[in-house]
């Protein structure tokens, strides 16, 4: 899956952008803003999929002066499978919390962060994400690794993306914090899916 465009896995076309756009806001727009904020084709290239899109019902398009606004057509049949595609990212990230929080073991705190945080990437971007395992649970406990061996699969099978995981526990955490290119890699940006926030646990604490 593209993780910087995900509907492009299923509508590849100057099509996909525009939809997005449109099923982010209710307001009209014109073939300019539209263009702007979808960032991809040209304005020429895209009014013509805006006129396409009209002709089915999944785009209306409202003579407003001397401009054209188009809105989403919400009560038509594909109008909740736009939606859906649009917030693909959304529902990926919460499947996998869902997934984590259901484990056997609790994570102190998961989230995902790189090219999935940031909303860019490509179809090759992985898929990255932090684990924070409790101290009392070794990287060896087969429950343990039996879990995010089922989470790295997850990740390909609702993507096409491989998992890349960065697990360590709350103490390995700390000597970790003083590296600071790491944590920033970490937490900007970062999703947290589960568990505390990973700022509450970097938190130095009282010595004594």
């Amino acid at each position: 899956m593209d993780l910087a465009s995900p509907i492009s896995t299923v509508v590849p076309s100057l099509d996909g952008p525009v939809l997005l756009v449109l099923a982010a806001t209710e307001e009209g727009l014109s073939g300019r803003q539209i263009h702007k904020l979808a960032g991809s084709g040209s304005v020429a290239g895209v009014r013509l999929v805006l006129q396409r899109l009209a002709t089915t019902g999944l785009v209306h398009a409202e003579d407003v002066g001397n401009s054209l606004l188009y809105r989403l057509n919400r009560s038509h049949l594909l109008a909740p499978i736009v939606e859906q595609l649009a917030n693909l990212r959304s529902t990926l990230l919460g499947r996998l919390a869902e997934e984590i929080s259901s484990w056997g073991i609790a994570a102190v705190h998961a989230s995902v962060y790189g090219a999935i945080a940031r909303g860019d990437g490509d179809l090759d971007s992985d898929v990255d994400l932090l684990l924070i395992r409790p101290d009392d649970c070794t990287l060896e406990d087969p429950r343990w690794t039996a879990q995010v061996d089922r989470l790295m699969q997850s990740v390909v099978d609702l993507t096409g993306n491989a998992a890349h995981v960065f697990e360590l526990s709350q103490s390995e955490l700390a000597g970790h914090l003083g590296t600071e290119a790491i944590l920033n890699d970490w937490a900007e940006p970062s999703i947290r899916l589960v568990g505390v926030p990973l700022d509450h646990l970097a938190v130095p604490q009282p010595v004594g």
